[in-house]
């Protein structure tokens, strides 16, 4: 199998399913847990020199952060619904989250100094947009975008309809060439409606020396450390993806593939 694949594993002691690190991934930045957490299970973590963005996917908790109560959030079904809610915890902190409901919910860290206070992100500071058009189309909500304070981390949830492509036509951002492109890491976290279905995401580079076609399932994770990387939602089944990015900058810049870039210039 693939690298660049990651299967959940069953969870352990603390609802754990994914474990990523820069360690695991072979990079520098991005770090990516998700966990699934029954009612009335705890947890508890510190950041170290790693700032935390806590996305509810899906139930209800009580969270905490940097010695603050920030009461209960959350309440969506599953991430297809709208309305995501978020913790972020500054590096040199601590988070607690206790599950009011069973709960999944994923991890996102990147490095930090803390230098940001602890808070909520609610669902009316989520940005949402929709960008393409025909089978191009799909919805983004943005949780942490550029625009708003993290020392490292974008995240981001994007839905793709049945039969539709997303983050495409192909775009890469793996090159420190501001301001034309950044140089940024990335983890997809994807989920299928219904579960049984698949995406399908290629990875490559303009020499080809990295060009794997990857099948995603249902709570997979594919990482990006350089390279184009356009995923596709077969027909009959709604993806819903996680994205995690971070590098030495915290500029979201791309750069399309030439050979494909034309269908931009389409009336």
């Amino acid at each position: 199998m693939s690298k660049l694949l990651v299967k959940p594993s069953q969870p352990d002691g603390n609802g754990r399913i994914h474990a990523i690190t820069p360690e695991s991934a072979g990079w520098t930045y991005v770090g990516f847990e998700v966990y699934r957490l029954k009612s009335g299970q705890n947890l508890k973590q510190a950041t170290g020199d790693r700032e935390a963005c806590i996305v509810m996917l899906s139930g209800r908790a009580r969270v905490g952060a940097a010695g603050q109560d920030f009461g209960t959030i959350g309440g969506r079904a599953s991430p297809f619904e709208p309305d995501p809610w978020s913790l972020y915890a500054p590096a040199r902190s601590e988070w607690s989250l206790q599950a009011q409901t069973d709960c999944e919910i994923a991890v996102c860290t990147a490095p930090g100094e803390g230098r940001l206070p602890a808070r909520v992100i609610g669902p009316d500071q989520v940005g949402q947009e929709t960008r393409g058009k025909g089978t191009n189309t799909r919805h983004v909500r943005n949780i942490l975008p550029e625009t708003e304070p993290a020392e490292s981390l974008l995240v981001v949830e994007v839905i793709t309809p049945s039969g539709h492509w997303s983050s495409y036509p192909p775009h890469k951002h793996d090159r420190d060439m501001l301001p034309h492109e950044s140089l940024l890491e990335e983890t997809y976290y994807h989920r299928l409606n219904p579960p049984s279905g698949f995406a399908l995401q290629r990875v490559y580079t303009d020499d080809r020396s990295l060009d794997e076609t990857l099948a995603a399932a249902n709570s997979d994770v594919v990482l990006v450390p350089k390279g184009y990387h356009p995923v596709g939602a077969p027909h009959g089944y709604e993806l819903y993806y996680l994205n995690v990015m971070a590098g030495p900058k915290r500029v979201w810049k791309f750069h399309n593939d030439p050979d494909h870039e034309w269908m931009l210039k389409q009336a």
